[in-house]
């Protein structure tokens, strides 16, 4: 059975999503990610499930998977109060940024030496897997209801606002680099400098104007309760599309609307904030349901191995060093950077990535998007589950202030 028309596709969605939820129950009892159910889901009514449906639109899956990102890195900037931003802004910075480029490169390079693969396409591999995505792990944090001391969570969530748009534009830089087969020289990297200061720099500038415009036009107009949020929501897919047009990043204009949304708006502050949580939870879900589908799981058996090896990889070598490289000048006790350097949870801007090269001209097929798709099972395996006992191991899940009180 194909999926052949959009309204197919959203009767789908919205049935498998409503399973879905009836099903978080049983999720939680196992300690299961959420998301993590909703992808095996996708898979179940795949074509080679139950299902047997088939959806190999991988244009369609990117349009649907930017929207969805574009809505979660929007809710994630409204999540972010100014004093969380003030707190965690300099190591997240430096961890979105430097963290994201050492990551990518460490996969890269031992990947070429491993599997004797092309370097540039090494790289781009490592581009792809080198964000965390960290609304998955805020998500999974809530599941277990754990907070985390020393500001380990502000730090989590501005970096996941930040670390998307630096991933998107290394992995479009090496999908030219490879669909050109242009020689992996430094001169070749510096020549792609401007595009991403222009990627940075009109998404700076789109998230503010776009964030503070849409504040002074909530303060100013007596709207009707009920739309406030959706007037936010349109202004953020407004920004995202404006500022995508002309070449800058939208998912970081997005976020950082968001974070000026929250801190400047006056009116139905609340309302805003819990609709668009909904609505980031909608996102992630109908994003790993569509991932979920769009994934062969028959044609995964040859790409296991080399999958699994990446993943280890990532998570015990490339993110944990290039956490300790970037954390050591903040002082950062090692506990602290150990857990950072851990909970570097893949989710489904990995997979959204992946697709990039597989619908472009170039020489990279499902096999790329495959091993990717392995790379994010895994870590939400060993590292969704582990996340509550490794803050325990180290001491870093903070106490209720009642039960400190007993304590003294």
């Amino acid at each position: 059975m194909y999926i052949d028309s959009p309204s197919f596709l959203i009767i789908l969605m919205s049935s498998l999503f409503l399973a879905g939820c009836l099903l978080t129950p049983i999720a939680a009892r196992m300690g299961a990610p959420f998301l993590l159910l909703f992808l095996c889901i996708g898979m179940l009514v795949g074509v080679d499930g139950i299902g047997g449906i088939r959806f190999n639109d991988f244009p369609l899956a990117y349009e649907i998977g930017a929207i969805a990102l574009a809505l979660i890195l929007f809710s994630g900037g409204l999540d972010t109060d100014s004093t969380t931003l003030k707190k965690a802004a300099a190591p997240a910075f430096i961890l979105a940024i430097v963290g994201v480029i050492l990551t990518s490169g460490i996969v890269g390079i031992l990947i070429h030496f491993i599997f004797d693969i092309d370097l540039d396409k090494s790289l781009l591999l490592g581009a792809v897997v080198g964000s965390t995505d960290a609304a998955a792990t805020f998500l999974i944090l809530r599941q277990r209801n754990i907070k985390l001391r020393n500001g380990l969570g502000e730090t989590l969530m501005v970096e996941a606002g930040i670390n998307d748009p630096v991933a998107i534009f290394l992995t479009i830089m090496m999908v030219a680099i490879v669909d050109a087969q242009l020689p992996l020289s430094l001169s070749t990297l510096v020549s792609f400098l401007p595009e991403l200061a222009s990627q940075l720099g009109l998404g700076i500038v789109g998230g503010v104007v776009g964030g503070y415009g849409a504040a002074i036009l909530i303060n100013r107009i007596n709207m009707p309760v009920s739309l406030y949020a959706p007037f936010a929501m349109a202004t953020a897919l407004l920004i995202f599309n404006l500022t995508s047009i002309f070449d800058g990043s939208g998912f970081l204009a997005v976020y950082i609307c968001g974070v000026i949304l929250r801190y400047r708006m006056k009116n139905q502050t609340e309302r805003v904030g819990q609709f668009h949580d909904g609505l980031s939870w909608i996102s992630q879900i109908v994003l790993f349901l569509m991932l979920g589908l769009l994934v062969t799981p028959s044609s995964l058996l040859d790409t296991i191995p080399m999958g699994l090896v990446v993943a280890a990889i990532l998570m015990f070598l490339a993110r944990p060093i290039a956490t300790y490289i970037c954390l050591t000048p903040f002082r950062m006790n090692f506990k602290d950077q150990t857990f950072l350097g851990w909970v570097g949870l893949r989710g489904a801007v990995p997979i959204f990535l992946a697709i990039i090269p597989v619908i472009s001209s170039g020489p990279v097929d499902e096999s790329f998007f495959n091993i990717v798709f392995v790379v994010v099972i895994a870590s939400l395996f060993l590292q969704g589950w582990s996340i509550s006992l490794v803050a325990r191991w180290l001491g870093l899940i903070e106490k209720p202030a009642a039960e400190e009180a007993a304590k003294d």
